[in-house]
């Protein structure tokens, strides 16, 4: 038998709870179907995300017991520091209880409401955070990026062209700086290519613009750099990732991926004013400079797991599962997006249910008839996630993609229960038109996706006899 190499062994089982039909039936209508409100010992194969769901290491746990948990310059936050420094490079370290605090800290302090920010694409808590502050999120990914079933090695690259686009009509005054999402979240998981990079770099410097990264996956984004970039084979992914870095003037990271905690971010920056309004910001609202929102024992597990996710026997791996589960799907025909990305396997509704409008949301009906039939937990990025109002004509923009993402927690899963989630998306495929669309009940106004209350169209059933 040709089976991977684990690079660890289990220490800890968790018990999981079997959940009858019936029993899921209740539970998703009582949570207006929608799947943030499902409680999570109802949930078989949980792959809702991958943020804060990696199983930590022995060698992580025993650093949570050597917690410093002084209020002032503790010891952890001194490890935490020289670790981050040392993989990116930046000169200010700001630590935060998750990423979106960073990328609050840092659009609060730079956006107006005039500004407008480049990404190759914004994720939902990204754009909404940027949207808070009345400023314009612009997303810039190549065409190939939108389009689930180009091949493209790339995906996640920026468009230079759409780039000078946008500089061309916002200009130095209305741009602070551009974002880059390694690896692009909303794009599927897909990789930003070290060319892309220095070309995105050259381009902001050439203009006097700051570049900054979403660094939550940069581990992953390196490894598929070093497997499919010409000239990188023989680099290490610790090598890799400096050089990324070395182009950028910082990164918000969201260390609950690749840093494998449950909790915890940072935010890097060389500039010494920015840091110093974000910092006095920081003391405000989350808490001193050298803890941040965390305690002293969370900095130790963060620092522990980022030297761990540069181990590319755990890499290959890590990334090795999620293609499986998404090469399992593909060869018994469900529709998924090309090629499989680095943390899940992004099945496109609009292929598997062709029947069912945008405005219906396929996707979020997708990921509720997953749980309905098999108790697999994904998530929608589609319309729920990202359709919008037109500032301008007052009319509905859906998202070119209508996804479901099925994220793989980082650690936890076996290869036999993602054989068990491919099983229930091939037996899926075979219902047909039998799928219903949704329709919402009640939203928030932002970020409705995590809230919302949803009901089957024409009063029906999800999946009609």
């Amino acid at each position: 038998m040709n089976l991977p190499f684990v690079p660890y062994r289990i220490k800890v089982v968790e018990k999981v709870r079997k959940v009858s039909r019936e029993e899921r039936t209740e539970l998703l209508v009582k949570a207006g179907y929608n799947l943030f409100g499902i409680p999570a010992d109802s949930i078989y194969v949980d792959l809702l995300t991958d943020s804060g769901t990696s199983a930590m290491s022995d060698a992580q746990w025993g650093a949570l017991m050597q917690g410093d948990e002084s209020y002032a310059g503790s010891k952890n936050y001194f490890d935490f520091e020289k670790t981050i420094r040392g993989i990116f490079g930046y000169k200010h370290v700001i630590p935060t209880h998750q990423g979106r605090v960073a990328e609050n800290l840092l659009f609060s302090t730079l956006l107006t409401k005039e500004s407008v920010v480049p990404n190759n694409i914004h994720f939902d808590t990204t754009r909404a955070n940027v949207e808070y502050k009345g400023a314009k999120a612009l997303d810039c990914v190549i065409d190939e990026g939108l389009d689930p079933e180009i091949d493209h090695p790339f995906k996640g690259n920026m468009d230079l062209a759409k780039l000078d686009a946008a500089f061309e009509k916002y200009g130095n005054e209305r741009i602070p700086f551009v974002m880059l999402t390694i690896t692009n979240n909303s794009g599927g998981g897909q990789p930003v290519a070290l060319a892309n990079i220095k070309e995105v770099s050259s381009w902001c410097k050439e203009r006097n613009l700051p570049l900054i990264f979403d660094a939550c996956r940069f581990a992953e984004n390196a490894w598929f750099i070093k497997q499919r970039e010409d000239g990188q084979q023989q680099r290490t992914v610790a090598e890799i990732s400096a050089e990324v870095f070395s182009y950028g003037d910082g990164c918000t990271m969201s260390a609950k991926k690749d840093a494998l905690v449950n909790i915890g971010g940072f935010l890097c920056l060389n500039n010494d004013e920015w840091a110093e309004k974000i910092t006095n910001l920081l003391i405000l609202i989350e808490g001193f400079r050298t803890y941040g929102g965390l305690a002293g024992r969370d900095l130790a597990a963060v620092a522990q797991g980022l030297r761990e996710v540069l181990d590319e026997d755990y890499l290959e791996y890590r990334i090795g599962q999620v293609r499986r589960m998404g090469e399992l799907m593909e060869e018994r025909g469900v529709p998924i997006l090309k090629p499989i990305g680095g943390h899940a396997v992004y099945v496109d509704a609009k292929r598997m249910l062709p029947h069912i409008p945008q405005s219906k949301f396929p996707a979020q009906a997708l990921a509720c008839a997953l749980y309905l039939e098999g108790g697999v937990r994904g998530v929608e990025i589609g319309s729920l996630m990202f359709a919008a109002k037109d500032s301008d004509s007052g009319e509905m923009v859906y998202p070119a993609m209508e996804l479901v993402r099925l994220a793989i927690p980082r650690r936890v899963y076996t290869e036999t229960h993602l054989a068990f989630v491919a099983d229930v998306c091939v037996n899926l495929m075979s219902m047909g038109d039998k799928l219903q669309g949704l329709e919402i009940v009640k939203e928030a106004p932002v970020l409705r996706h995590f809230t919302a209350k949803l009901k089957p169209v024409n009063g029906g059933n999800l999946i009609s006899e």
